[in-house]
């Protein structure tokens, strides 16, 4: 027998709930609101929820201080797309093989890829440098979207989403028919892990588009530039820094991971109901 919920716990949670909702709003509000405002409004009052009139001032401001938000956009949807492309297939594909084909060191080999989770970005991007400038890869896009490859957080997000919702008997007869393993894995296993995919390819392509330290110390190039890169160049003379162009610029960086975001929300919604579903 179901248990009967009281109203005044009800009404308790949905409050929580409004808070919550209300303080992760607010942060993406103010950024938008301050950007049609002016520096000396921002200075005054920082914080503040009614739009002012400096939007296409500020817009004006942020071109001229070369900031050029269409190259950038361009440069950093070119690098978090093939990413994001590369983290989910590959590792999506490194899962498949832990969890289908039974071989003596599957278990040491994910064993490995749990131990390299734990090493910190940070802690190889000296010799991750000096190896990509010897084979002249720096201003190089690519030098930033093969090392996607590599992904042991996804792989053990995908292993665990395999282990639940890929039934073993679905690839086993699709070998009896004739499929190949790629063409069972591209056209059988891939459109299983949609939910999982769309999840990780939010989160990858968040990563990406947000990354900064890579991307700063690799390309030296004014061209190259990501739209991180560009907004973290956003200064004002010496008298004086225009804050209400520099949240423009924060602006159209956090937009597209909004665009991404409510495209793929649809599929993590699947996904958390198929894992209820399961449980």
């Amino acid at each position: 027998m179901k248990k009967k919920v009281s109203k005044g716990f009800l009404a308790f949670v949905y409050v929580v709930c409004a808070i919550l909702t209300v303080l992760s709003i607010m942060p993406f509000l103010i950024m938008v609101v301050n950007a049609t405002r002016s520096t000396t409004q921002i200075q005054q009052h920082a914080i503040s929820v009614i739009p002012s009139t400096y939007l296409l001032k500020n817009f004006q401001i942020l071109t001229g201080k070369s900031f050029n938000p269409m190259r950038g956009f361009l440069n950093s949807l070119i690098i978090s797309t093939g990413a994001t492309a590369c983290t989910v297939y590959f590792s999506s594909l490194t899962a498949y093989a832990l969890v289908v084909y039974n071989w003596k060191l599957r278990q040491p080999f994910f064993t490995f890829i749990m131990a390299v989770m734990m090493i910190p970005s940070q802690v190889v991007s000296i010799g991750f440098y000096q190896f990509m400038y010897r084979i002249h890869m720096t201003n190089n896009f690519l030098a930033l979207i093969l090392p996607a490859v590599a992904a042991p957080t996804t792989v053990f997000f995908m292993r665990q989403f395999m282990l639940s919702s890929l039934p073993l008997e679905v690839v086993q007869s699709a070998r009896v028919d004739g499929s190949g393993e790629f063409h069972t894995f591209n056209h059988i296993v891939l459109p299983i892990l949609k939910p999982a995919i769309a999840t990780q390819a939010i989160f990858s392509f968040v990563n990406s588009w947000n990354n900064l330290f890579l991307p700063l110390i690799l390309l030296t190039r004014q061209e190259k530039y990501t739209m991180p890169i560009m907004v973290s160049l956003l200064k004002g003379d010496i008298y004086k820094t225009e804050y209400g162009a520099i949240y423009m610029g924060l602006t159209l960086t956090v937009l597209p991971l909004f665009v991404v975001y409510f495209l793929l929300s649809k599929y993590i919604i699947a996904g958390v109901a198929l894992g209820s579903v399961k449980g």
